[in-house]
């Protein structure tokens, strides 16, 4: 079978989280957001993390923006930019994130 992709299903409020793949250079998480629910916001000072949203809508942070994107989209966040995503919908949002390179 070649989709590794879980059958996630949050409560709300909650954040479930999977790795779907976990190389030496490459860390792809999925994150399925229930309404109401965060990804806080964070950084990683050595790495690239681009969130691609695959379904529903989220607001991502990225430093002192906020912006509102619905699947499908893609947000680089650049290496040290503090981001983050929220779900305000009533609706559950699945995003995932690929982080490289891994940090050392």
């Amino acid at each position: 079978m070649l989709d590794t992709y879980p059958d996630l299903d949050p409560d709300e409020g909650e954040v479930l989280t999977e790795e779907l793949l976990v190389t030496d250079d490459v860390l792809v998480k999925a994150f399925v957001l229930g309404p109401g629910a965060a990804v806080e916001p964070h950084a990683h000072e050595n790495a690239t993390n681009v969130f691609h949203v695959l379904d529903g809508t989220v607001v991502v942070t990225r430093d002192n923006e906020e912006e509102l994107i619905s699947a499908p989209g893609v947000v680089p966040n650049e290496r040290g930019a503090v981001h983050g995503a929220r779900n305000e919908t009533d609706a559950v949002a699945v995003l995932t994130a690929s982080l490289c390179p891994l940090p050392s």
